[in-house]
């Protein structure tokens, strides 16, 4: 059982170095050469189609072993990465992924493994052997050549645009080949397969949506791109470059806090903060000049700092494993860093918002309106006609509004031809995605959203609740204090990295359809709603998220490829409960930034939605969420403060002046907006229910209009040409035949025409 909780090279180390000795390849990257090295290639290609399965396992051990970077001939952790990316191109030109492909294929349809896990009463390790190996192969191969280096030759550019359009065409089963990891996420949660490997699949189904869409860098490029195309006014900043430039706020104290301060200054002692551990994160930072230098008037720390991950704003580019830079050097104490003056956003101003304006002016000034009028500006007062000049330099039309322009087009100019097709549209990869995604659109979010709770720190284990820990639990379970801290740790790496990849997995779904069409991302968006995610994403923040996000479960003696280099040190219950020497866990706080920027994504500009955070009494959880300091992170808790804020009394805005202070500082400026004040909130009528409606129709009519091909509707056109329609070929069933002319006398010899009423009708 030990063995399971090695890390993954040293998993198959004996096995998989008996099998290439014997079948001559032990030594293939470090002797032979290029050709030689497909020679052996080929001969494992063709073992893996033996129908033994004991021998195609071997030989997908020794495959696997291969990409793994034959580690036992290697001296050096460079010398397994170099080997590994070199043994993995050469995989992938000999065509081993389409094998391996069809081997999973054929796992995932084995009936037999299936029903027998279904009645096993625990489910281990021993269980899923076959997928973890095959599922590792594939990850690695993904992973491997989504990367790209400065030294990879112009071979190595071209295999990875042709992989990158092979994996996100429909060449498998006309389907891409995320379709099949999501299939296997939906048998999974519906408990006719628990012994997937979940943690494997989602892996293995993020990286392939990062490699086949692209991550936030070629967002941004696209972007750019589709705004030129429509004529639009270019971008007023890079959101990334703004989000690096910014710094981290000291978070505001809670009352239990202020009151711990008070009593402990009234005894004359020192006071003591609860969360030490945030000392860990101001290793990273520096000191913000703007902190004001009377200790008194800090809340919580004494510094306000920034964190040194600001600098990765593309954290879906991350490996799984990374180790975080060096810190920086400390500044002296006399030296002033340098802050750019004004606020880090331009504003913007929507169009409705002018319309609304000048609607509200026009009745005021001269007694009547002009509809949406946003160019005459007779009748009204000079500082009126500032007004206008100075929202129209900050006014931002978003892709989104003009397709949703272009939708309402095509509904009045064409309603006879819903579901024709007529509109042509882009084979992007996330049009693909998307096509095959929306049958079952809604059991994979809802199967998403089922293992993120149970992955969650907060959720207690239930007896109905999913297994997630079929691929972390050994066949023999631990008989020693040692093995069970071993486990322990393995048990809550393995829900973090689960919540880490269903984070960036949904908020790559949601940032690609925005992009290519506002209703795709409506449709994932409102799916989530209606599958309880705010209610989720909250749960997961109620929660010590200073502990959360300063966790340590991990081992870093068993990291690949370090474990499989280097001597293997004793384990020691003291050095396992010490962790390592990372002050804070990346993969934690890059999951709880994702899930943030997800509650954004689906409640912006959404009155009933906003509703709901507000139901859910979400504003103490988001503010001390603020506790992690962050820059990025508090960027995005303040956006979901600041839509709710009119909502939550004025009795509430003045007891948090400072974190409205932050909001002024941090989040974007939209001109005309009364999120501050809400003076007018309870008399404005808004009917939730019907909000949400009304975007579902607008969603069905556009998937009906452009997906939907062979609907049975009214509208549909009828062909009236006699030649046309007798060409036709129909077929008729076999006992057609044998009853034809009994049918002809009942329904045509016997039947009177009556040639009267057909005149007539003419």
């Amino acid at each position: 059982s030990s063995q399971t909780l090695e890390a993954f090279g040293r998993y198959f180390t004996n096995i998989q170095r008996e099998v290439c000795t014997v079948i001559c390849i032990h030594n293939v990257s470090r002797v032979f050469d290029l050709e030689e090295q497909r020679v052996y290639v080929m001969r494992l290609l063709d073992a893996l189609e033996v129908t033994d399965r004991d021998k195609r396992l071997k030989v997908a051990r020794a495959i696997l072993y291969l990409a793994q970077g034959v580690f036992d001939e290697c001296d050096t952790e460079a010398d397994v990465l170099y080997w590994s990316r070199h043994n993995v191109f050469l995989l992938y030109d000999m065509g081993i992924f389409t094998a391996l492909l069809e081997l999973l294929s054929m796992e995932i349809d084995n009936n037999q493994a299936c029903s027998s896990a279904v009645r096993k009463p625990a489910i281990s390790l021993a269980d899923s052997t076959e997928l973890r190996v095959l599922l590792s192969i594939m990850y690695l191969m993904v992973e491997t050549i989504r990367v790209e280096t400065e030294g990879d030759s112009p071979e190595r550019k071209a295999a990875r645009e042709a992989f990158k359009t092979e994996l996100g065409s429909p060449l498998y089963n006309g389907e891409p080949f995320a379709l099949l990891l999501f299939t296997m996420v939906t048998k999974f949660c519906s408990m006719n397969a628990p012994h997937f490997p979940m943690k494997k699949v989602l892996l293995l189904l993020w990286k392939t949506i990062l490699f086949t869409l692209g991550g936030f860098e070629e967002l941004q490029e696209m972007k750019v791109r589709m705004r030129e195309q429509l004529n639009l006014s270019p971008l007023p900043e890079d959101s990334i470059k703004v989000v690096r430039q910014m710094r981290a706020a000291s978070p505001p104290a809670s009352a239990m806090e202020l009151i711990e301060q008070q009593q402990q200054q009234k005894r004359g002692r020192r006071s003591r903060r609860p969360l030490v551990k945030q000392d860990s994160l101001d290793t990273y930072n520096e000191r913000d000049p703007f902190k004001n230098d009377d200790a008194r008037d800090e809340e919580d720390d004494p510094e306000d700092v920034d964190s040194g991950i600001e600098g990765e704003v593309d954290p879906l580019d991350r490996d799984v494993i990374i180790q975080p830079p060096p810190p920086p050097p400390l500044r002296p104490p006399t030296e002033r860093v340098s802050f750019p003056r004004g606020l880090p956003w331009a504003p913007k101003v929507r169009e409705k918002d002018i319309e609304h304006f000048l609607e509200t002016s026009r009745n005021k000034f001269i007694g009547f309106t002009l509809g949406n009028d946003i160019d005459t500006l007779v009748g009204l007062p000079r500082p009126i006609h500032e007004s206008v000049k100075t929202l129209k330099q900050h006014k931002y039309v978003s892709i989104a509004e003009v397709q949703i322009k272009r939708e309402e087009e095509c509904q009045s100019e064409s309603p006879l031809l819903i579901g024709q097709g007529e509109e042509e549209v882009e084979e992007t990869p996330a049009e693909i995605l998307y096509l095959g995604m929306l049958p079952s659109l809604s059991q994979y979010v809802i199967a998403l959203l089922k293992l993120l709770l149970a992955a969650a720190p907060t959720s207690k284990a239930k007896t109905d609740s999913i297994n997630i820990l079929a691929d972390v639990l050994p066949e023999e379970m631990p008989i020693t204090v040692l093995q069970s801290m071993k486990l322990g740790i393995d048990v809550n790496r393995h829900k973090e990295i689960i919540v880490k990849a269903i984070s960036a997995l949904l908020l790559l779904l949601l940032k690609h359809f925005k992009l290519n069409h506002i209703y795709q991302f409506e449709y994932v968006a409102q799916h989530l709603v209606f599958a309880n995610c705010i209610p989720l994403i909250l749960k997961f923040f109620n929660q010590n998220i200073m502990s959360y996000i300063s966790a340590k479960n991990s081992i870093c003696a068993l990291d690949f490829p370090h474990c499989v280099v280097h001597e293997m040190p004793e384990l020691t219950a003291e050095s396992l409960e010490a962790g390592d020497s990372n002050q804070f866990c990346w993969r934690n706080l890059f999951s709880c930034i994702n899930l943030l920027r997800i509650l954004n994504k689906i409640t912006k500009w959404k009155h009933s939605r906003t509703m709901m955070l507000v139901v859910f009494k979400s504003a103490p959880i988001l503010k001390r969420a603020l506790k992690v300091k962050q820059a990025m992170m508090q960027l995005y808790v303040l956006k979901l403060l600041k839509i709710q804020t009119k909502y939550l009394g004025r009795q509430w805005r003045k007891s948090n002046m400072k974190t409205m202070s932050a909001i002024y500082q941090k989040v974007r400026h939209r001109l005309n907006d009364d999120w501050a004040y809400g003076n007018d909130i309870d008399a404005r009528p808004w009917d939730f229910q019907a909000e949400e409606c009304a975007l579902r129709e607008c969603i069905e009519k556009f998937n009906t209009r452009r997906y939907d091909k062979n609907q049975n509707s009214d509208f549909t056109p009828v062909d009236n040409c006699l030649q046309s329609v007798l060409g036709q070929r129909v077929d008729l069933p076999e006992d057609f035949h044998y009853s034809y002319e009994m049918w002809l006398e009942r329904e045509v010899f016997s039947q009177p025409i009556q040639w009267e009423g057909l005149l007539q009708a003419q």
